[in-house]
């Protein structure tokens, strides 16, 4: 493996790589930029139901305004890196936040789903370059002793997006249209330009040559697994030929991919960037912490509403609470960072708590309280978020500057594919276990199981007898159901405590002269 990058002149005067005309506004210019495309991932989730009414779609078609979306975003990320290089840093930085506002204003005007589709496409490609593009303005014009603390301030905007989108997605769908979790793009997205505009620094322009062919594999290969993903709980997975195909060419393009880029003349990553330690293993906890936050999230407002019983916005407070734990634990991370305190550590911590939230999650019941919420959800978004910040700082630590926009992408890349991979299989587990608990609970309820009434002859009864009937399998629906996502927390908990022990392998940032 690499050894360390050597210390740039720009580092050892702790001075930014690029400077900034107004250095906070550079930093709110970049969060806003950064918190629309995090809203999106997950602000319209909520609203899907409301647009199949009004575009006329079938309840299986709808699905694409999310899947296009997603696919659009995972398959165009990659190519950042070059695109950077080619346009300059700032310019695609600009189109991308103008692109992003104007394929918003489209999906609030579309009149059908074939409308919608296409221009979720298009913010998804837009929205593609603006996470890697936002980490890596953040670290070029900030010296590097302050790096820690400028990453906690970016983290606390990647985790808070997804976790206030489908509380913002239902306030607005309720009290005005769901076309408003597009439009509310607009007004931050225009603040955000326009301080990007005035203050965001030029980076000089590197002419390299374009990867087609590892672009074309790439591209493929993520299409395909994440229509795998998308299909799979709908066609009963591996009993579906057509998964079976997603399947084949996931793992045939994937392979061509490796193939292509260790061997190519100009591959589309440098690979000086799989041979540095410290990425590769970030790029794999940050896989695991997609998975985990990123399911969570998608889990947890179906279980409170439609299994709890709890509202839009009870749901929305009761979630809150996460991301209050993720900003107490960033602080925390970066100040103990401040004072030398080991990367490793922190992160096999936060791990570790993250776990036992989960374990608390595992044993909840159909009469747990808001509190009962609450608690575990704060307590996870403290391991959170002492993972995110020396996790982040680790993956850049020993990276020379003119890598970090690909290592940025390619951290960006791994946890959505986290987030997706850990959402698919959860769910599909979810599903399983949901119909083994109905099962297994049904099969309870006999003639001779109720103390008041005959079920065996419960047929002269009528509508009534029916109702009863029915009124008994909505409440093993219900046992069944908290039994079933209690399982999946209980997966996501043993996930967390397996990887502790692996924290090890991350080779510690090491100091520059004057012990920065």
């Amino acid at each position: 493996m690499a050894s360390a990058a050597a210390p740039t002149e720009a580092m050892l005067r702790d001075e930014p790589e690029v400077v900034a005309k107004n250095y906070p506004l550079l930093v709110l210019g970049v969060m806003l930029a950064s918190l629309i495309q995090l809203l999106d991932t997950t602000i319209t989730i909520v609203a899907v139901p409301h647009m199949q009414t009004t575009l006329g779609a079938s309840a299986e078609t709808i699905t694409w305004v999310l899947t296009s979306y997603i696919i659009a975003s995972a398959v165009f990320m990659p190519v950042t890196g070059w695109l950077s290089n080619r346009l300059g840093q700032r310019r695609l930085f600009l189109w991308s936040v103008s692109g992003f506002i104007a394929a918003s204003m489209l999906c609030g005007m579309a009149q059908n789903l074939e409308q919608m589709v296409l221009f979720r496409a298009i913010q998804g490609i837009a929205g593609a370059f603006i996470g890697p593009l936002s980490q890596s303005a953040m670290l070029d014009a900030t010296r590097p002793s302050k790096r820690a603390q400028i990453m906690t301030v970016w983290g606390v905007g990647v985790v808070m997006g997804p976790v206030l989108g489908p509380v913002l997605g239902g306030i607005l769908t309720e009290n005005w249209n769901w076309r408003w979790v597009f439009y509310v793009n607009l007004p931050i997205g225009a603040l955000a330009l326009f301080l990007l505009i005035t203050q965001l620094p030029r980076r000089e322009i590197v002419r390299r040559p374009f990867d087609l062919a590892g672009f074309a594999f790439i591209a493929i290969t993520l299409s395909a697994l994440q229509l795998m993903l998308d299909r799979g709980p709908r066609l009963d997975w591996f009993d579906s030929l057509e998964i079976w195909i997603y399947a084949v060419v996931t793992v045939s393009c994937a392979w061509m991919a490796l193939i292509h880029l260790a061997s190519a003349r100009h591959p589309l990553f440098d690979r000086s960037l799989f041979r540095d330690l410290n990425l590769i293993t970030a790029m794999f906890f940050i896989f695991v912490a997609g998975a985990i936050l990123f399911s969570s999230m998608a889990l947890l407002p179906t279980l409170l509403q439609s299994v709890i019983g709890y509202g839009v916005v009870e749901t929305g407070m009761m979630l809150a609470m996460r991301g209050l734990g993720v900003m107490a634990s960033m602080q925390v991370a970066g100040l103990l960072m401040r004072f030398g305190a080991d990367t490793r550590a922190l992160i096999g911590l936060g791990y570790a708590v993250t776990g036992y939230s989960l374990y608390l999650m595992s044993g909840w019941s159909l009469q747990i309280t808001p509190w009962d919420v609450a608690i575990p959800g704060l307590v996870q978004g403290l391991g959170i978020g002492m993972v995110f910040i020396p996790l982040n700082t680790s993956a850049f630590a020993t990276l020379p500057p003119h890598l970090r926009t690909d290592a940025s992408s390619l951290m960006n890349l791994f946890r959505s594919i986290g987030s997706s991979l850990g959402i698919a299989v959860l769910t599909a587990i979810l599903t399983r276990n949901l119909q083994i608990a109905h099962v297994d609970l049904g099969a309870n309820i006999t003639a001779s199981a109720s103390t008041f009434i005959d079920l065996s002859s419960i047929d002269r009864f009528g509508t009534l007898g029916s109702a009863a009937m029915a009124l008994a399998d909505a409440e093993v629906n219900r046992q069944a159901a908290i039994i079933a996502y209690t399982d999946d927390f209980r997966a996501m908990m043993w996930l967390s405590w397996l990887v502790v022990p692996l924290v090890l392998i991350i080779k510690p940032p090491r100091r520059h002269p004057a012990g920065r």
